[in-house]
């Protein structure tokens, strides 16, 4: 069993079981424990990839099924809700904890989908204010029509600008782009025949 921690593409059975725990954590706590199995989705997640160990452990094919239960049941127990705790050693039992990871991202498009949300990561060559992070917000809730959940990043390769990434879709406004499409705006035969008319008007030629 291979874990892809990195992998977030959904598939129909991932899709399946994120159904299944989200219908799960709405029964047995509405709106507060979906979020928070969610939450703890992305824990366990950001703890596997982080922790060189505990991903391996996770992932290994020589723990067998059943020790790696018992070990989970002693790391997660009392960490984790129950409902949390008994999905992950299901998908233990099932040898899908490979999944996980798509199995989180599709529990989180269904979040999304019934809160009426969508996750949006902003890029900025420095840190942004908590006012220009309002005001990205207030754009898109008015252009989506949905309630943007915004993760600010900080990319050291822009020089200016922002970009917004919203699913697959990227908005950039950074400085590079601009000053990029700028340049080809005045590389073309029309920009040859502007910079002729200003270098004549420079030169009080007609």
């Amino acid at each position: 069993m291979r874990m892809a921690m990195h992998e977030t593409q959904t598939d129909a059975l991932s899709r399946l079981y994120a159904r299944s725990l989200f219908e799960l954590a709405e029964q047995s706590g509405g709106q507060g424990a979906i979020e928070e199995v969610g939450a703890e989705l992305g824990e366990i997640l950001d703890l596997a990839r982080s922790d060189r160990a505990f991903g391996e452990f996770m992932s290994s094919r020589i723990i067998s099924s059943k020790d790696r239960g018992a070990a989970l049941g002693r790391i997660l127990g009392g960490r984790v809700t129950p409902l949390t705790h008994r999905f992950i050693l299901l998908l233990n039992r099932k040898e899908r904890l490979g999944r996980l990871s798509s199995i989180a991202a599709a529990y989180d498009e269904i979040v999304q989908e019934r809160f009426g949300r969508v996750e949006v990561n902003v890029f900025t060559a420095e840190p942004v204010d908590r006012a220009l992070l309002d005001r990205i917000s207030a754009t898109l809730r008015k252009s989506l029509g949905k309630e943007p959940v915004v993760h600010p990043y900080t990319d050291a390769g822009m020089i200016g600008g922002v970009k917004v990434q919203v699913g697959d879709q990227l908005i950039d406004a950074s400085l590079a782009t601009r000053l990029r499409r700028m340049r080809e705006r005045f590389s073309g035969p029309g920009a040859i025949a502007l910079r002729g008319a200003a270098q004549r008007i420079i030169e009080g030629r007609p």
